[in-house]
């Protein structure tokens, strides 16, 4: 068992643990050996004994296989944020889903999404909500000079007594 190639490395340690038992080493040694814990030593004498040599392999995870995009599926958003970045344009990891199911026909979730593209090596911090940058210097002076017309009288507003 231990020749085949396409083994896991769960599978693998638990054949293992049971080939060193069988050679008469102790729990404490085989998990010293294969640098584990005790009871992952004993979860797979657990197993053999319950199943045979059939139970050591991984069971099959419950619910639906995560959906992976395709090589053109992947490079489409990472095109699409690289230009996005160069005009200033951010996107939201739901926003960039909503892009790809209209664009590419692709249902994916926004926490999976984020996912890949964190192992795409894609890095993003959370924008400020802010309009500052759309201001109109004259707007704002305007409003400044109302603002000091409605102070009381002889207060004077200056950076050093600005609170």
């Amino acid at each position: 068992m231990l020749a085949r190639r396409d083994l896991t490395a769960y599978t693998r340690q638990r054949a293992e643990c049971i080939r060193f038992l069988d050679r008469g080493r102790s729990v404490p040694e085989v998990a010293d050996l294969l640098e584990c814990h005790p009871v992952t030593v004993r979860a797979a004498v657990h197993r053999f004994v319950d199943g045979g040599v059939e139970a050591l392999p991984d069971v099959p995870r419950p619910g639906r296989p995560a959906k992976l995009l395709g090589p053109d599926d992947r490079i489409a958003p990472a095109e699409l944020l690289d230009v996005s970045a160069e005009a200033g344009i951010t996107w939201s990891a739901p926003a960039l889903c909503d892009w790809l199911r209209v664009e590419r026909g692709v249902e994916i979730s926004a926490d999976w999404l984020s996912e890949l593209l964190h192992r795409e090596g894609f890095r993003w911090k959370r924008t400020r909500d802010s309009v500052r940058h759309k201001a109109d210097p004259v707007l704002q002076q305007a409003a400044r000079a109302q603002l000091e017309d409605l102070r009381p009288c002889g207060r004077q507003h200056t950076p050093e007594n600005a609170t």
